[in-house]
């Protein structure tokens, strides 16, 4: 589980699949400003955002343990 957590994969990871398709506006982004407006209610959408935010919580997650090591 450790070498998933690596900077390495991490950030190419979050560039990547985070920010998904990257014309006309990434998938994260759209699907954040539904969740503000209230309009995230199908679960296609819902899965949607689930998909394109894990790397996000992941690179979170690495993050915060690097810096509790300190």
């Amino acid at each position: 589980m450790k070498n998933l957590l690596e900077y390495q994969i991490l950030i190419p990871l979050v560039l990547l699949l985070g920010f998904a398709p990257f014309y006309p506006l990434p998938h994260i982004v759209e699907k954040m400003k539904m969740l503000m407006a209230g309009t995230l209610k199908k679960p296609i959408d819902i899965f949607d955002l689930f998909w394109h935010a894990w790397p996000f919580v992941l690179l979170a997650y690495r993050i915060i343990q690097d810096l509790r090591a300190k």
